[in-house]
C-alpha cells in the first residue's frame, strides 16, 4: 500500500532519477551485521541475540549494533576499539546472508525501462558499500555515494547533493527512498521529495507519520504508482 500525504504534491512528481538508501531499503543486510555483532558477544561469553532484536537498529550500523548488543554508546571510552573490532568482523563476512528485498530487481528494471536513472546513497563506508553492491548485483547503479564519499553523512544533505551533481541533475529532479528518519531529513534538506520505506528497519523512531515524508510505501513495488509507472511483465 502507498500512502501519499494529501498536502504534498506527490501526483506531480516527474523525477529524472530515484536514489535509494541501501541497508533496510534495497537490501536486508541485518543478518550479516547481526552475525558480526554476535561473534563479538560470543567472544565475551555472551549468548547470541536473535535477529529480530537487532534488525531495527541495522540501519545505524556499528553504532546501533554496539548500543543494543553490548550496551556501548558512542561516547564510551571503549567505543572506538569495539567499533573497529565489529567492523573487522563485518568486513570479513558482509555478503553471506544479505539479500535484496523482494521486488527490488523488478523495481529497478522498471525504472530503467522508464528512462529513470537510479542510484544508492548510504552512510555505510565505501570499503563495505562496494563489496555489498557487487555481491547483491547492484553494480548497474548510475551513482553510488557512501558514508565517506563526502565530509558529511546523512541526515546532512551533502551526500544527496553530491549524487545529483554526479548525475548532472537538480535535487528537485530526484526523489530519495529510505527506511530511517535521517533519510527523510536529508532529502528534505536537499530539496527533494522523500519516500519512507515502511518495510525497512525504521530505527528508533518508527512513527513514520511524524517523519515528514512525502509518501510512505509498505512494499518495494509500491513506488511505481507514485511515479506513474505501470509495471510491464510483472510475472517475469
Amino acid at each position: 500500500m502507498t500512502t501519499p500525504f494529501p498536502d504534498r504534491a506527490v501526483a506531480r512528481w516527474t523525477p529524472r532519477a530515484v536514489l535509494f538508501d541501501l541497508d533496510g531499503t534495497l537490501a536486508d543486510t541485518a543478518p550479516d551485521l547481526g552475525g558480526a555483532l554476535n561473534r563479538l558477544r560470543q567472544r565475551r561469553g555472551l549468548p547470541a541475540l536473535p535477529l529480530e532484536v537487532l534488525r531495527p537498529v541495522a540501519s545505524a550500523g556499528a553504532r546501533g549494533m554496539l548500543a543494543v548488543g553490548l550496551g556501548i554508546a558512542a561516547d564510551d571510552p571503549n567505543y572506538l576499539a569495539l567499533r573497529d573490532e565489529f567492523l573487522a568482523e563485518y568486513e570479513a563476512a558482509l555478503d553471506v546472508d544479505s539479500r535484496l528485498f523482494d521486488g527490488v530487481q523488478r523495481l529497478l528494471r522498471q525504472l530503467s525501462q522508464a528512462g529513470l536513472a537510479w542510484g544508492v546513497v548510504t552512510n555505510k563506508a565505501m570499503r563495505f558499500t562496494g563489496p555489498v553492491i557487487r555481491g547483491l548485483g547492484l553494480s548497474d547503479a548510475a551513482v553510488v555515494i557512501a558514508g565517506d564519499t563526502t565530509p558529511h553523512a546523512k541526515p546532512h544533505p551533502e551526500p544527496l547533493l553530491e549524487a545529483c551533481r554526479r548525475l548532472n541533475i537538480a535535487p528537485a529532479d530526484a526523489i530519495y527512498v529510505g527506511d530511517d528518519l535521517r533519510d527523510v531529513q536529508a532529502a528534505r534538506a536537499a530539496g527533494m521529495p522523500a519516500v519512507a520505506a515502511a518495510y525497512g528497519y525504521l530505527g528508533q523512531e518508527p512513527d513514520l507519520g511524524a517523519w515528514g515524508a512525502d509518501a510512505v510505501i509498505s512494499e518495494v513495488l509500491d513506488l511505481l504508482p507514485l511515479l506513474g509507472i505501470v509495471e510491464s511483465h510483472p510475472a517475469s
